[in-house]
């Protein structure tokens, strides 16, 4: 098996040839239906994922599979439009593959979205909810295996996972765009089965959001010395005394009317930062 810090390079280098050694401050994941955030990036150079090595392929039919570079807000980004999940088949470290080779690049801070369920009964579907803390009940970890110190230390510290200062900085943008926001616990499960009643009651009492994937990517980042901003769309209300049948495309049309708000906001945090 190729060693991870020589993976991790030969991605890296394959992707400065094609940017022109282009150098970016903030990372971006832009998860289900919230891919147009990347559209707002004036972009230097568009890489498909399977032009990078060792790099995973986007197997989720809203997700591109695209790596986007160049400048927001008057900031130097790199942008992954469309994430991977457990449940497709990936490992852990495939998944997270990509936020080490974001590192590589340069990034020091680290933006995601992603779809989510609202647990908390005062969370609607159509809103956004900043993540403020998680929990991994994903059942695995993917710093699991051979600790490399020159990517961060073998036991690192969860005490802030999410970024103080960006969660400020995500609140205060939608209070001056008059966008309502929520802010909660994320709670990260495999899938890509939704969740039974009985999950959804055990989960509400610990969790307000609930969704498959951005567990992963967190810790990973917090082992990598990154500054983390977590906002999910509210797609769904995981109500298990009043459940529908999940309509797929009413989730996906849910978060595709939300991408606005949360575009508006992103900006905002990014010409913060």
């Amino acid at each position: 098996m190729t060693d991870l810090l020589q993976m991790i390079k030969e991605a890296s280098n394959k992707i400065k040839d094609f940017s022109n050694n282009f150098k970016p401050q903030i990372g971006m994941i832009l998860g289900t239906g919230l891919g147009a955030l990347g559209k707002e990036i004036n972009a230097k150079v568009i890489i498909d994922y399977k032009d990078i090595p060792h790099f995973p392929l986007s197997t989720v039919e809203t997700h591109s599979g695209k790596l986007i570079l160049g400048e927001m807000s008057g900031k130097n980004v790199v942008a992954m439009s469309g994430r991977f999940h457990r449940y497709e088949g990936y490992s852990m470290q495939q998944i997270t593959f990509p936020v080490r080779v974001m590192k590589e690049l340069g990034i020091t801070y680290l933006l995601i979205s992603n779809a989510a369920g609202g647990l908390n009964p005062q969370f609607k579907a159509g809103e956004l909810a900043i993540i403020e803390d998680i929990i991994n009940f994903m059942g695995d970890n993917p710093l699991i295996g051979k600790n490399y110190n020159e990517l961060g230390p073998r036991w690192p510290d969860m005490i802030e996972p999410i970024s103080r200062k960006l969660i400020k900085y995500a609140e205060d943008a939608a209070k001056e765009l008059n966008i309502k926001i929520n802010k909660g616990v994320y709670i990260g499960v495999t899938g890509p089965n939704l969740e039974t009643r009985a999950e959804y009651r055990m989960f509400r009492n610990f969790a307000d959001m609930v969704g498959m994937s951005t567990i992963p990517e967190i810790i990973v980042g917090v082992h990598s010395g990154l500054k983390i901003l977590g906002v999910s769309v509210i797609t769904d209300e995981c109500d298990p005394d009043h459940l529908e049948p999940a309509d797929i495309v009413k989730i996906i049309r849910n978060a595709q009317e939300a991408e606005p708000k949360l575009t508006a906001i992103m900006k905002k945090v990014i010409e913060k930062i």
